[in-house]
């Protein structure tokens, strides 16, 4: 032992929201994190992080852009841990709750604080946070990175075990459904959702221009009330582009695709059998500390894109989100920001159910709101 190092970080962010025929004081996703490193023999060094939400407003009634930020109703919930070792030669290894190596191929589009990416395969099962698949804030999972020249790259697995019913049925509960698929109940099914697998890589092609590419994979096995098995593979690959530093001045672009399967949900919880996801954003810092911007998003899964039989699935049903967001943050200084930020809706959500319809359309509303982050 030679060395320790410990850090505080995150941020208080506060922000008023008009959208869905509602004004509201809302929290941006505010979050505390310690960071601890320690040096240890031979280059090694011991690391861990741990970081949890904080809600200083309360929840909110409305769901606008993730999910699972707004329904938090305690002052502290869990966003990540985890805790590795680390070589300049030999890389980095971690384990615990983490940003997934997905993260690194589409993070450069997730820079519009209110209404971020939901196109990228990141907050996935309805603007979640990505811990079941592993591509946002992956539970369980280990990891590792390195840097070979010009290239970084990071691999990963989620080692876990996850088992949970459904029930094609309206209002029920899962002791009930369970209860269903016990009893033999074709419409209800027990789904397995265990080990995911992923990899990531980045190339550096200058000190401004870098390209991205990945892939994430995991397989549901379905098993129905009658015995009859299914496995589905949960599957999303893409790449990325980046130009400049969202934090330098001048100007900053970035984009990425990708083809996904089995891997979201739409509005109202239902798997997508396949979808293209797109997302762009665009800024210019300017001298005086103003960052105008301009996002695009599109998650298009096209009609008939449920992949399992359900109570409220047509194959005439369309989910397409797409939006734009434009707005400006202000720099007052490096730790201090004002914003304001518009979003138009674009997307296509058809059904002949029109009060499905109506759920599938409410999230993805106009909006517009202003706020303060400070951080710590």
């Amino acid at each position: 032992l030679t060395d320790r190092h410990y850090a505080i970080g995150g941020y208080i962010d506060a922000r008023v929201i008009n959208t869905q025929g509602q004004n509201e004081v809302v929290n941006g996703a505010s979050r505390i994190n310690f960071d601890f490193k320690r040096q240890l023999k031979n280059g090694w060094e011991a690391l861990t992080k741990i970081e949890w939400g904080v809600n200083p407003v309360g929840s909110s009634d409305i769901v606008y852009n993730n999910r699972f930020e707004s329904i938090q109703d305690e002052f502290l919930y869990n966003r990540l841990g985890y805790a590795g070792l680390k070589h300049d030669k030999y890389g980095q290894i971690t384990i615990g709750k983490q940003w997934g190596a997905w993260f690194d191929v589409v993070y450069a589009t997730n820079y519009s604080y209110v209404w971020d990416g939901n196109a990228a395969g990141v907050y996935t099962y309805n603007k979640d946070d990505g811990a079941v698949n592993g591509t946002g804030r992956g539970d369980k999972t280990l990891q590792y990175r390195n840097s070979y020249g010009d290239f970084d790259f990071s691999v990963q697995t989620q080692l876990k075990n996850s088992a949970f019913y459904t029930c094609d049925v309206t209002d029920i509960t899962e002791s009930q459904c369970q209860a269903n698929f016990e009893s033999g109940d074709t419409a209800a099914q027990q789904v397995e959702f265990n080990y995911t697998f992923g990899g990531a890589v980045t190339y550096n092609v200058t000190d401004k221009l870098k390209l991205t590419a990945g892939i994430n994979r995991g397989e549901f096995e379905l098993t129905y009330g009658d015995g009859t098995t299914r496995s589905v593979d949960d599957l999303i690959y893409g790449a990325g582009v980046i130009w400049g530093n969202i934090d330098a001045p001048g100007l900053y672009v970035a984009a990425n695709i990708n083809k996904n399967e089995n891997h979201d949900t739409d509005n109202i919880g239902r798997l997508i059998e396949d979808a293209i996801g797109i997302e762009t954003f665009v800024s210019y810092l300017f001298e005086n500390d103003f960052r105008p911007f301009i996002a695009y998003n599109l998650f298009d899964a096209g009609d008939d894109y449920v992949i399992q039989p359900n109570f409220n699935a047509d194959p005439n049903d369309v989910f397409k989100r797409q939006f734009a967001v434009i707005g400006v943050h202000y720099l007052i200084d490096e730790n201090t920001q004002l914003y304001v930020e518009a979003r138009k809706d674009f997307g296509d959500f058809e059904s002949d159910n029109k009060q499905q319809q109506a759920q599938m359309e409410q999230s993805e509303d106009d909006g517009i709101a202003f706020g303060f982050r400070y951080v710590l």
